[in-house]
């Protein structure tokens, strides 16, 4: 049953416009202030991010508060029809708590303590850290929990990195003392009689060092997971005294594309609504269309965090960022193409790093909504305010959600191990890219997509791709045979089914848990040099009705068959003539098996035959020339969909049915539907 979400904040029941505002930069010019809400209103932003970076102007000496400059701006904004969303300072601590509690600064993998400085250098164990963070997280509950201009709280910043201080070494002793139990088991989970490294006491366990042990997988994958476990807790404690005086507030932090440190899924389970910051490199090759297709993944995964739940653009910059390599501009139409696809795959708001520039430090020349020009008459101000104009006519899409039935596995513990692996390919196993190309096919045909980890539900979906599913915990396997029996169609590829959940191999052959399902076993893979292919051909008669070659590259993986239909084959090497793509029926469903790694052509025929073969429904109706995607949004009777081009050319589309309202102009479509460069069109 579709439904429709309530808004973020029933206080705000729009799409929210803005970003990261510090007027705490900005005390010593009272002016500005007021210059900022007339820009705030032209521009038709309605919420700002406040307080991120500002415990020293909170808190300038310990135990000494100044609210009275917050008090001003958040009444001042809320004055003016503008919303705050705020956020806790524990991203970056003042100078005063460093230099008395030196214990709060994280020591590195070489066990060196860092000094003061940067961002997040904070050890997320320690005892006076988490107290200081409860204390001016209290004091903030308590002085804006109730005002009716806060929206929601923003906890801290980026969460990420890692300490390995002794504090640190003895919770994560701990943490494996309530995994394993008994060293005997730890012993047998990381197999460390390979090289002697047995243990016969908890405290000869260290965390991974370049001057130590960097070998032991086991060892590596869990601390990976306490890392993360870690993070999660520390920012538990954070949340604590915020929904003990503010239980009303919703509670976000912002996540990072695909960061490896933390497991989102685990994390998004302890906030009310997920966000994440984008910063796509546009341009940079004069073709957007694969950078177009892996941010509109990274969307996807961010809102099936949460089941499906709207989720937050929390940063974004309206023109540029500084810190990438090559800083390009946005060219004319991609701030609000790039902006309203957010909202094409689920999110119920856009905002930006940042309203105005920092007049120094690091991000002083970061794309900002005010330059320091400090007027709106610039391009970047009227793109912005194109995106206000657009979010003020898309009330009635807000809280709408998805029903896709295609579900993509993309899993933390799974790349952890994966990337670890030490074989068969350490100059690049590419498992983040793989699964982006495997997505792509489906972006590419206006399908939507679910990005879901292998502990998800897999029942709603008709189809179901986990490539590279190195790893299978326990159940997973159970779990996808029960979903084929049922009448689903299930795909995997090499290098699948090959250790457990503590990264030892399976015994009794490849893939595993995944062998009876498939239908197949794995005896060896073969590397492949750069530059080096091998061909995956068809065979002339084949149930998936696809012919021809298709080149292979980087991995294939010698497979026999053991009951399933051979429907291509290798056609080099030694191996010439042995499966290469497999079909076995299992139950009511059908498990398909890609041997070798392929380039983009082959997954955009083989994805075309399983979309026809499982009758997946389009976002739209019509051929999608290259570079132009569709997405949908639906409230359980209304479908709105978002047409999108990120080529540099004008794109015709010929719809099949023309009975289309555009949503942006109120005007009806026509059935010859022309979209300009870097254009969207949103039709309901």
């Amino acid at each position: 049953m579709i439904k429709k979400y309530d808004p973020i904040n029933k206080k705000l029941p729009h799409f929210y416009h803005g970003g990261d505002y510090n007027p705490d930069q900005w005390l010593d010019h009272p002016e500005i202030l007021e210059e900022d809400i007339r820009l705030m209103k032209l521009s038709r932003c309605n919420a700002m991010s406040i307080g991120i970076f500002a415990w020293s102007k909170l808190e300038p000496e310990e135990g000494v508060f100044n609210f009275e400059w917050m008090d001003n701006v958040i009444d001042k904004l809320y004055a003016n029809g503008i919303y705050t969303v705020l956020a806790t300072p524990s991203g970056a601590r003042p100078t005063w708590l460093a230099k008395k509690y030196p214990e709060v600064l994280r020591v590195n993998e070489n066990r060196l303590k860092n000094l003061f400085g940067e961002r997040h250098n904070h050890c997320f164990t320690s005892p006076i850290y988490r107290e200081k963070v409860r204390i001016i997280n209290t004091k903030l509950a308590e002085r804006y929990g109730k005002h009716p201009g806060v929206l929601l709280w923003h906890v801290s910043n980026e969460y990420g990195g890692e300490c390995h201080c002794e504090l640190c070494q003895n919770a994560f002793r701990e943490w494996l003392k309530n995994r394993y139990g008994t060293l005997e088991k730890l012993n047998h989970a990381w197999w460390t009689d390979f090289w002697s490294h047995k243990y016969s006491d908890w405290s000869e366990i260290e965390s991974p060092s370049p001057i130590g042990e960097n070998t032991l997988h086991g060892l590596k994958l869990d601390w990976r997971r306490f890392v993360s476990d870690q993070t999660i807790d520390f920012m538990k404690h954070e949340i604590k005294p915020l929904k003990e005086i503010s239980p009303e507030l919703p509670v976000t932090t912002n996540f990072m594309e695909l960061f490896g440190g933390i497991d989102y899924f685990k994390m998004a389970k302890e906030l009310d609504v997920v966000s994440w910051d984008s910063y796509p490199t546009w341009h940079n090759d004069g073709k957007n269309e694969d950078l177009a297709s892996n941010v509109s993944m990274i969307h996807d995964l961010t809102r099936c965090f949460k089941g499906g739940k709207p989720f937050m653009l929390m940063e974004s910059t309206p023109s540029m960022t500084n810190w990438q390599g090559i800083s390009k501009l946005k060219k004319p139409g991609m701030h609000l193409l790039s902006s309203l696809q957010a909202v094409a795959h689920g999110s119920d708001t856009v905002q930006y790093f940042q309203w105005r520039k920092s007049r120094g430090s690091s991000e002083k020349f970061h794309g900002a909504v005010v330059d320091h020009c400090g007027h709106e008459n610039t391009r970047v101000f009227r793109d912005v305010t194109d995106v206000g104009n657009a979010l003020t006519k898309l009330d009635e899409v807000l809280g709408t959600t998805f029903d896709s039935k295609v579900g993509i596995v993309f899993d933390w513990d799974n790349r952890w191990a994966a990337n670890d692996a030490k074989g068969p390919r350490n100059m690049g196993l590419h498992y983040e890219k793989t699964v982006q190309e495997h997505y792509r096919a489906f972006w590419k045909k206006g399908v939507p997509v679910d990005v879901i980890d292998m502990d998800c539900d897999f029942s709603k979906y008709k189809v179901l791709v986990a490539p590279m599913l190195y790893m299978v915990r326990p159940g997973v396997g159970e779990r996808i045979e029960s979903f084929v029996k049922a009448g689903g169609t299930f795909v995997a590829t090499y290098w699948s089914g090959i250790v457990n959940e503590t990264d030892l191999c399976f015994l009794g052959g490849f893939p595993g848990p995944l062998k009876k399902v498939l239908g197949i076993w794995s005896e060896e893979i073969d590397a492949l040099h750069d530059g080096e292919t091998n061909e995956l051909i068809m065979n002339e008669s084949n149930g998936i009705n696809l012919s021809g070659k298709f080149e292979c590259i980087e991995l294939c993986d010698l497979i026999h068959s053991e009951g399933a239909e051979i429907l291509a084959t290798y056609g080099k090497d030694f191996y010439a003539g042995m499966p290469a793509l497999t079909v076995n029926s299992f139950g009511d469903g059908k498990a398909y098996y890609i041997a070798a790694r392929t380039k983009q052509d082959f997954n955009d025929a083989f994805y075309g035959k399983i979309i026809e073969e499982a009758k997946l429904e389009k976002s739209i109706e019509a051929k999608l020339p290259e570079g132009v995607t569709a997405q949908y949004r639906i409230d359980g009777e209304n479908k709105y969909i978002f047409v999108m081009n990120f080529s540099n050319e004008e794109k015709t589309i010929e719809l099949k049915e023309a009975d289309y309202t555009n949503l942006l102009t109120g005007e009806a479509v026509e059935k010859q539907m022309v979209i300009k460069p870097y254009g969207i069109e949103i039709l309901k």
